[in-house]
């Protein structure tokens, strides 16, 4: 066989083509404007979450001022304290509805898996079985957005 000649070396174009350049510069654009809106959006949601903390911060402020209060009159009669006391836990229980989270207490309702931790069965004629018979921890906030779930002795099914 004969050798063919080897083709002639074609010396690179100068820089690339223009179409080509401009696709790299919006490539470049889009990289440079997706990061700052990377770092835009991480500003933001900073802002938000700081926003969101002293909103949450001022909602108990009001309950610790009435705690301190409580306090500096801890040696008066233990019946006003007791009220002064349960005030504050229905202050208390109001910040928590205004941060969406209502307090859930209610017993006589069918046993829900969602809404309640069952750390007790009861024989209890009274109540149909499966059915909540008491509340020893009130749960906080609704199905959708549930915060923590009412700890509950139920009623025992009967066989």
């Amino acid at each position: 066989m004969a050798a063919q000649p080897e083709p002639e070396a074609v010396p690179p174009p100068d820089g690339p083509p223009q179409e080509l350049a401009e696709v790299q510069d919006a490539w470049r654009r889009a990289l440079a404007d997706l990061d700052n809106l990377r770092k835009r959006y991480a500003r933001e949601l900073e802002d938000v979450r700081r926003a969101e903390r002293a909103r949450t911060a001022a909602e108990w402020l009001p309950v610790l001022d009435n705690l301190e209060l409580a306090l500096a009159h801890a040696h008066a009669d233990p019946a006003s304290i007791v009220q002064g006391v349960e005030a504050v836990r229905d202050q208390a229980v109001d910040a928590m509805e205004r941060l969406g989270y209502p307090r859930q207490e209610e017993k006589g309702v069918p046993f829900d898996p969602g809404r309640h931790e069952v750390v007790g069965v009861v024989d209890d004629p009274d109540a149909e079985p499966g059915t909540v018979v008491k509340v020893l921890r009130p749960g906080y906030g609704l199905d959708d957005r549930q915060l923590r779930p009412m700890a509950v002795t139920v009623s025992q099914r009967r066989e």
